[in-house]
C-alpha cells in the first residue's frame, strides 16, 4: 500500500490541501477559500478561524478513500509577515494583520530611528518595514493596549495551524526572518532590536528548523479534520521557503520566480547578499545552510484580479455564454493587443510597494493613455506592468549575482500569454515546472517527508518537481520592453511627491 505526505498551503485567498505519495506522485488537491477584509486604503486582515475551517474542510476532502494510517506526516506552507496575537490558550485576540497590510508606517519610522536602517538591515537581512510582524505588533501596542498586554505569542498563519493540530507554539526560521525581529546571522531572536523598541522576546515562539517534528495531531484535531491522532506534524516553512524547495532550488546559485498574489524572484546563496541600497531581502531557506535572496513586489496577481474584476466584464460575459474559462478569453484579449500597447503602461502599486520602492504610499496607475487606446491595450498593459516591475527587481539582483535562467511557478503563468510577456519583459529563459500551482505544496510535502524520515533527503524533490518545457524571450518583443523600461522605472521617482500627498 502507498504511503502519503499531506501538504497544506495557506495562501491569501484560501488553503490548499495536497496529497502526494512518498514516490512523488500527486494524488490530488482540494482548496477551501476564505476572505480578506481590505479597508482604510492599505489595511488587510483575516479571521484566523477561517484558516482552521479551511484546513479541516480541505483535509476531509483529501482524505476520502485514504486510510489515515497511511499518512506519514503533515506539514505546512503559509503566507508570511503576518501578526496574529494569541493568549496562553491559543485564542486569537485580534484579527490577523496579514502581509499585505501597510498601516504601521509610524512604527516603521520608529524602528529606523532607534536602530538605524543599515544596522537593522545587516542584522535581519531586511529593511525595517510596515509590512513586517514587528511594526504591526508595535501598532497594536499603540492602538489596542489590551490586546498587546494579553498577547502570549505572535504567530504566522502556518504557526497557528500547527498549534491547532498539536497544541504547541513554534515557528520556523523562514517565517522568523519575516518578522523583522530575527537575527539572520545567528538564527535567533534579536535582543538588540527588541530591547530598542521595547518588545519582550517572550512573545515570539521558539524558532526551529523547517523539518522539525513539532508534535502530533491531537485527538480533538484529528476528529475535526479526519486525521489519525498521533500523526506527526512537521513545522514546514513560509511560502517563500516552500516555494524555493518545491521549485527544486536546493543548492547555491539556483533561481526561481513565483508569480502569485504577490510575486518574487529568489536566488539561493550560501551567504547573505546585503546590497548597497537595501532593496533586496534575505530569508532563511527551508534547506539548512542556504539563504534565499529575494526581491518581492506587492501586487502581481492582485493587479491581475483587479483588472479581471473591473475591466473584463465583456470577457466574463463571453466566457459564460460560450462555457469557456474567463482566463482563456482574457488571454485572447491580451494577444490581440500589440506588445508595448502603443505607449500605454501600467504601474502595479495598488497596496503600496515592497521591492524596489519600499514605499507604503505608492499608488498604481495607467500612464500614456490617449484617445486612440482601447480596452485590449488597457488589459494587456496590466500584465506588462507586472512584468516590467519584476524586470526592475531582476536588474537589481543581477548587480550582485548571476542569473541566466530561472524556473517559474504561480497562477499567473498558467496563461501562455502571461508567460510569454514575463519572459519578454525579463529577457530571461524561463523553465516551466510540471506543476504551476503546486510548488509550495511540493515544498511542504518534501519537508514532511524529510522531517518524518519518509524521504532520505532534500534531493528527493526531483521525484516531485522538474522543468517540463522552456519559454524563451521573443527578440522583437524584448526590444519593445527594453525601451519601455526606462520611463516605467522613472515614473515612481517623478510621481512620489504626488503619492505622498494623496
Amino acid at each position: 500500500m502507498p504511503k502519503y505526505l499531506l501538504a497544506h498551503d495557506l495562501g491569501t485567498s484560501g488553503n490548499k490541501a495536497t496529497l502526494f505519495t512518498t514516490d512523488g506522485t500527486l494524488v490530488g488537491s482540494s482548496v477551501s477559500s476564505y476572505g480578506t477584509k481590505y479597508y482604510h486604503d492599505n489595511w488587510a486582515e483575516q479571521n484566523p478561524e477561517d484558516w482552521w475551517k479551511a484546513v479541516c474542510a480541505s483535509t476531509r476532502s483529501m482524505m476520502k478513500g485514504i486510510n489515515p494510517e497511511d499518512i506519514c506526516a503533515v506539514a505546512f506552507s503559509g503566507q508570511m509577515m503576518g501578526c496574529l496575537c494569541v493568549d496562553r490558550k491559543g485564542t486569537p485576540l485580534f484579527p490577523s494583520i496579514i502581509w499585505a497590510d501597510m498601516r504601521a508606517q509610524k512604527e516603521e519610522q520608529e524602528i529606523r530611528e532607534k536602530i538605524g536602517a543599515r544596522n537593522f538591515f545587516e542584522t535581519t537581512g531586511h529593511r525595517p518595514g510596515a509590512s513586517y510582524s514587528l511594526a504591526k505588533f508595535m501598532w497594536l501596542r499603540e492602538h489596542y493596549p489590551d490586546v498587546y498586554r494579553s498577547t502570549y505569542k505572535i504567530l504566522n498563519a502556518k504557526d497557528y495551524m500547527v498549534f491547532k493540530l498539536t497544541g504547541q507554539f513554534y515557528t520556523d526560521y523562514s517565517d522568523a526572518t519575516g518578522t523583522n525581529a530575527f537575527d539572520i546571522r545567528r538564527f535567533e531572536w534579536s535582543d538588540h532590536i527588541l530591547e530598542a523598541v521595547g518588545i519582550p522576546r517572550e512573545v515570539f515562539p521558539e524558532a526551529v528548523e523547517s523539518t522539525r517534528v513539532v508534535g502530533e495531531v491531537t485527538k480533538e484535531a484529528g476528529e475535526l479534520c479526519g486525521l489519525k491522532a498521533g500523526t506527526p506534524v512537521v513545522m514546514g516553512a513560509g511560502d517563500g521557503g516552500c516555494g524555493a524547495l518545491g521549485a527544486g532550488c536546493i543548492k547555491s546559485d539556483m533561481t526561481y520566480c513565483c508569480m502569485g498574489t504577490s510575486a518574487w524572484i529568489a536566488h539561493m546563496s550560501d551567504k547573505l547578499v546585503l546590497d548597497d541600497d537595501m532593496k533586496l531581502v534575505n530569508w532563511a531557506h527551508a534547506v539548512p545552510g542556504l539563504v534565499s535572496v529575494n526581491g518581492t513586489m506587492q501586487c502581481a496577481g492582485t493587479s491581475y484580479k483587479w483588472m479581471k474584476d473591473n475591466l473584463c466584464q465583456e470577457e466574463c460575459q463571453k466566457a459564460q455564454q460560450q462555457g469557456r474559462s474567463i482566463y482563456e478569453v482574457i488571454d485572447e484579449t491580451i494577444e490581440s493587443a500589440a506588445p508595448g500597447c502603443n505607449g500605454l503602461y501600467y504601474v502595479p502599486y495598488l497596496c503600496g510597494e515592497r521591492c524596489p520602492r519600499w514605499d507604503a504610499y505608492a499608488k498604481g496607475g495607467f500612464y500614456g493613455l490617449k484617445m486612440e487606446h482601447t480596452h485590449k491595450e488597457m488589459v494587456r498593459s496590466v500584465v506588462e506592468g507586472i512584468g516590467l516591475n519584476m524586470r526592475v527587481i531582476l536588474d537589481i539582483m543581477r548587480r550582485y549575482v548571476r542569473i541566466d535562467h530561472m524556473s517559474v511557478m504561480g497562477g499567473l503563468v498558467r496563461s501562455k500569454a502571461n508567460l510569454q510577456i514575463l519572459a519578454d519583459t525579463l529577457n530571461t529563459e524561463l523553465g516551466i515546472l510540471n506543476y504551476y500551482d503546486e510548488a509550495t505544496s511540493v515544498g511542504a510535502a518534501v519537508l514532511a517527508g524529510v522531517g518524518s524520515g519518509a524521504l532520505k533527503g532534500f534531493e528527493e524533490v526531483d521525484k516531485f518537481s522538474w522543468n517540463v518545457d522552456f519559454c524563451k524571450p521573443n527578440p522583437d518583443n524584448r526590444a519593445v520592453y527594453d525601451k519601455m523600461l526606462s520611463f516605467f522605472d522613472k515614473t515612481y521617482d517623478l510621481m512620489k511627491p504626488i503619492y505622498d500627498a494623496l
